[in-house]
């Protein structure tokens, strides 16, 4: 049973315990399992990993082990691991623990090392005397990942015509050279060698030319098919719900991604290999057989036994290829994470600590590229010592019947004969071990297909509703009876949550941080989907009128907005291919950043470095909402959007907004934007609370020292 590895960072458990089941033949599918349960971003506890466990029919023991108790428990059971991981044991051999590990994969572990990791605690599982087992999910066909390649057939068609008049070539070569031997030689003709040699000549020149257009046809085959496949599954990664993001680490995501070039490089240049590989080896068989069945029975004897070494290896190839994947964007995902947090690194002097981190990660890679060339090594020899053993075999055997010549019914064999089939027999060793390795190669694009079939058969983000001007509507937001949480045994972030936003007005929203002030304000948005109740626009309900649709009247500063490489105009307008000077100026005038930009050596044409690294947290912030003002947005939301700046520019910002007369959304620390609300409601353990709202005129103006108790509270 193979290990189940994790797509999400903290799927761990629910990782262990696909693989843990299908060694006990309950299930092995941790997709199937994923849409079964989905994960919290936080990950599982023991307790939620029991409870999963006995829903799929098992039961689950904790149990206190040390090292020495694990060689007396009942495997396979998952181990807890450095605090923040689990692991499954399925063997302690000769002192060695057997480790699935669901973020790199099989570990071969010695005693102090397991020491080193394991925490004390095991779950024991075994299945429940009522299971059924759980049927895994079928393998994904490669032609489900990539849908229709337009164009495709005609070109491989062209390809295969090209190719088997390159083919006829390479079967005539070892005839010719037979015709030397045997009559060119042994008569002594040169005119005949003249001729040959012309002949030779012309059929080099024409199969050079042959060859030079077969190429050009693969080249162009593939970056068409890269364009297609890219395109396509860029256009379903952009459109896919940003829970999808927020649960996956970056270099896992570009990983899957760079899988389309593993796939297209198969399907182009390695298809048509194989194709010409297999138009050879029948053809070069074929030759053989007319020339002495026997010594081709030798050779086909030679390739079945390298078949059969490269299908017994097929499983482990196959896990190695998978394990190097998954450690390799774990790699890449720290050293991406390295770059953005270098300034961090610099100032708590951390460069050693992560240099070191970083290294251990990249061994990891090396191991499993190691482990995969030591396969790959193994093959070639084996394949050499096989075709050494056969070529030995073959010589003997053809000169034993040209020995024979003259005996009562010998079958003619000549020198040339033995000659031309060796060179057929060369051409069809080489063929057949190329066509083998390509089936095993098409194989373990399973790897692959699995892997990117993570982004292209993930549900996309929910648009029911057709594209629609929902500028009639009144600019009102209103969530009835909204509650949220990330998994069945997490606790609610968002418990019942009804409010009203109306048309015009400013909601200030307040609360502890981690209250789910942000997930609240994503809700609003549509960037995420309620657990239980609705979301509505201007009365419509968000489903009845496209999230997409509204969120092309809303403006937003979010929290971890960022800011694109290229100009500052590019920012403002976010690329709008029909951005005008004026529109964009008047935009950073609104958020006070004109003068700035002024002051820049290149104004509205200077860059803003990797993520807005050229600017300041002030000027960062007054870019994003300059942004912000130039959709001209009926609604505008706002996520600590004037946290950095200086209390004048502030003022001057919250002027503007004010004169823009939109629905107003912003989640503020500070006093002075609480105050200029109309109304202020605190999130706090999953509920709303009215702290004032200004249109009641029992609650009267909220004071200074009721605002500063909040902005405390808030910051507490």
């Amino acid at each position: 049973m193979k290990t189940q590895l994790q797509s999400e960072s903290a799927e761990c458990g629910l990782a262990c315990l696909a693989t843990a089941a299908g060694m006990l033949g309950l299930c092995g599918d941790l997709p199937t399992l994923r849409q079964r349960f989905p994960q919290s971003r936080r990950g599982i506890d023991l307790a939620g990993l029991i409870e999963l466990a006995q829903a799929i029919g098992c039961q689950a023991t904790p149990v206190r082990a040390d090292l020495d108790d694990l060689a007396h428990l009942t495997l396979p059971c998952v181990l807890h691991w450095d605090l923040a991981h689990f692991v499954v044991l399925h063997r302690i051999r000769r002192g060695r623990f057997h480790i699935a590990d669901p973020a790199v994969g099989d570990r071969v572990l010695t005693r102090e090392e397991v020491s080193s990791h394991f925490t004390g605690v095991a779950l024991l599982l075994r299945p429940a005397l009522d299971f059924t087992p759980i049927p895994a999910r079928l393998g994904i066909a490669w032609r489900r990942v990539l849908g229709r390649i337009q164009g495709l057939p005609l070109a491989l068609g062209r390809i295969a015509a090209v190719a088997v008049v390159l083919e006829a070539f390479t079967v005539t070569a070892p005839l010719l050279q037979q015709l030397v031997i045997d009559d060119v030689l042994v008569s002594a003709d040169a005119d005949l060698l003249t001729v040959l040699m012309i002949g030779c000549l012309l059929l080099m020149v024409l199969q050079t030319l042959l060859g030079l257009a077969r190429s050009w046809m693969v080249q162009m085959l593939g970056q068409d098919l890269a364009l297609q496949l890219s395109a396509g599954v860029f256009a379903r990664l952009v459109r896919l719900p940003l829970s999808f993001f927020e649960r996956r680490q970056m270099g896992d995501i570009a990983s899957r991604f760079g899988a389309i070039g593993a796939i297209q490089r198969v399907l182009t240049q390695r298809s048509v290999d194989a194709l010409l590989d297999g138009l050879m080896a029948v053809a070069a068989l074929g030759m053989m057989l007319s020339y002495s069945p026997p010594l081709a029975g030798v050779v086909v004897a030679a390739v079945a036994l390298y078949a059969l070494l490269r299908w017994a290896a097929f499983a482990p190839y196959c896990a190695a290829a998978a394990e190097r994947l998954v450690v390799e964007a774990n790699e890449q995902s720290y050293f991406l994470e390295t770059l953005r947090a270098m300034p961090a690194l610099k100032l708590f002097g951390r460069e050693c600590q992560r240099e070191a981190r970083w290294q251990a990660l990249f061994r990891d890679v090396q191991r499993r590229d190691v482990r995969t060339a030591r396969m790959n090594i193994a093959f070639s020899a084996a394949n050499a010592l096989i075709l050494g053993l056969e070529n030995l075999l073959v010589l003997r055997l053809g000169a034993r019947l040209i020995l024979a010549q003259g005996t009562p019914g010998a079958a003619p064999f000549t020198i040339g004969m033995l000659f031309a089939f060796i060179a057929y027999k060369t051409q069809f060793g080489g063929r057949a071990s190329g066509l083998i390795d390509f089936v095993a190669e098409l194989k373990t694009l399973s790897v692959q297909t699995d892997r990117l079939a993570d982004i292209v058969l993930a549900p996309p983000d929910e648009e029911d509703a057709p594209v629609a001007d929902l500028s009639h509507l009144p600019p009102g937001i209103e969530l009835r009876d909204v509650s949220v949480r990330y998994s069945d045994r997490d606790p609610w972030v968002l418990d019942k949550v009804s409010l009203r936003i109306r048309a015009h007005e400013h909601v200030a929203l307040v609360g502890p941080s981690g209250s789910g002030k942000s997930t609240l304000m994503k809700i609003a948005l549509g960037l995420l989907r309620p657990t239980e109740g609705e979301v509505l626009y201007g009365g419509l309900p968000l489903r009845q009128a496209g999230a997409a649709n509204v969120r092309r009247l809303i403006g937003t500063v979010m929290q971890d907005d960022a800011l694109l490489a290229g100009s500052i105009a590019d920012n403002i307008s976010f690329c709008d291919p029909s951005a005008t000077a004026d529109h964009v100026e008047a935009a950073a005038r609104a958020a006070v950043l004109h003068e700035d930009i002024q002051r820049m050596p290149m104004g509205y044409a200077s860059l803003v470095g990797d993520l807005g690294a050229g600017l300041s947290g002030g000027q960062r912030q007054r870019l994003l909402l300059a942004r912000c003002l130039y959709k001209t947005p009926r609604v505008i939301a706002l996520d600590e959007a004037t946290s950095e700046l200086d209390a004048a520019n502030e003022r001057s910002v919250a002027a503007t907004l004010r004169r823009t007369r939109a629905t107003r959304l912003t989640i503020a620390h500070r006093p002075e934007t609480i105050a200029g609300a109309d109304r202020v409601v605190e999130l706090r353990s999953g509920a709303l609370r009215v702290v004032r709202d200004q249109r009641d005129q029992r609650a009267g103006p909220l004071r200074t020292s009721t605002v500063g108790r909040l902005a405390g509270s808030v910051r507490g």
